[in-house]
């Protein structure tokens, strides 16, 4: 079973969890956190201490004497630093009792990761709704635009989260990328559904391709999964375990003829949900998404340049209503820069 925090959402952050062995050379938990965490911030972690902020799972202060195994779980709120504003803006396409439906913006991560904590999604959404208990149900790139859902109940939360577990969620996206060779080279390949082996490596920022033996080519893109004493249990399954399928809706020149290569609007339908997924099989095809900065080769790390996002949209998301069997749908109101001038789009 999940862990519930102790402590309650504070500027729009949830409480940090952090699990303490039970037993090693520490004397305390105090000390056990210093020599874990002690190279970012030492003082603030004894102040922390000290002033009651850290507490056990029942919520009860700990202090620098409370010794190593007085608690398996520790609960404690980070310290926020000053972040500019990002000037990129979320608007909300959808609500109800449950449901709140957002489209996300370029560059705008959907929850708290690095140095983005008060920018962030969730952390806007929980301050400007004051819904402190807010929680998205699936989670888009800090580069792709798009569609993002999120639970406002904690009561109903899981049967929406079981629809994107068990796949019955159907996704749409759409990106640009520069067509490097005439059109015509290109146009006959699509429609086409591609397969491979994708494995993400924690710390790693990238995802990795995978060969797998021709035995198992012909297995399908996904994984078996059941359920051991309440856990979900995950069993991998060997050959293929990605898939997407890949259209091609136009093309021609960009807006204002920049770059000066042709680029082609690709709807993109992915069937499993493995990291960087859709970027990495654009970039398989030679058809990398325009302004990817991972794929395929992975760029230095340089300030964000608004001017230029990601060409990547969540265009549509569809269901079945778990609690209303209601069909629904939401689509995206944005546009890719840098999608193809098309005879319809000049005369508007």
């Amino acid at each position: 079973m999940p862990h519930k925090s102790p402590l309650p959402v504070r500027n729009g952050v949830n409480a940090t969890r952090l699990r303490v062995p039970a037993a090693g050379p520490w004397p305390t938990i105090h000390e056990y956190v210093q020599e874990t965490f002690g190279h970012i911030d030492p003082a603030g972690i004894t102040s922390r201490f000290r002033g009651g902020e850290v507490v056990d799972a029942a919520g009860v202060p700990l202090d620098t004497t409370t010794p190593l195994g007085a608690a398996e779980f520790i609960w404690y709120y980070r310290s926020l630093p000053q972040e500019p504003p990002l000037p990129v803006q979320e608007a909300i396409l959808w609500e109800d009792e449950h449901l709140l439906v957002v489209d996300k913006p370029h560059f705008l991560p959907t929850t708290p990761a690095g140095r983005y904590v008060q920018e962030s999604l969730l952390v806007r959404l929980r301050h400007r709704l004051e819904m402190p208990h807010l929680v998205p149900i699936h989670r888009l790139d800090r580069g792709t635009a798009g569609v993002v859902i999120f639970a406002k109940e904690p009561q109903t939360r899981g049967a929406y989260q079981l629809l994107f577990e068990n796949r019955r969620v159907y996704k749409t996206y759409e990106c640009v990328s520069l067509l490097n060779d005439h059109p015509s080279g290109v146009v006959d390949r699509f429609p086409l559904t591609l397969r491979n082996r994708i494995e993400k490596t924690k710390g790693v920022v990238v995802s990795q391709l995978c060969s797998y033996d021709t035995a198992d080519s012909g297995r399908r893109p996904a994984q078996q999964w059941h359920r051991v004493k309440g856990r979900r249990r995950t069993d991998p399954v060997p050959g293929a375990n990605s898939s997407s399928r890949i259209e091609l809706l136009h093309h021609g020149p960009p807006p204002g003829g920049a770059p000066e290569s042709p680029v082609g609007l690709f709807r993109l339908t992915p069937h499993t949900g493995k990291t960087h997924q859709l970027r990495i099989h654009m970039a398989m095809l030679g058809l990398g998404v325009l302004h990817d900065r991972f794929y395929p080769e992975l760029w230095d790390d340089t300030p964000d340049d608004f001017n230029t996002p990601l060409q990547l949209l969540a265009r549509s998301l569809s269901f079945t209503d778990p609690l209303t069997g209601a069909s629904r749908q939401f689509t995206s109101t944005r546009k890719l820069d840098y999608a193809p001038v098309t005879p319809d789009s000049e005369a508007s």
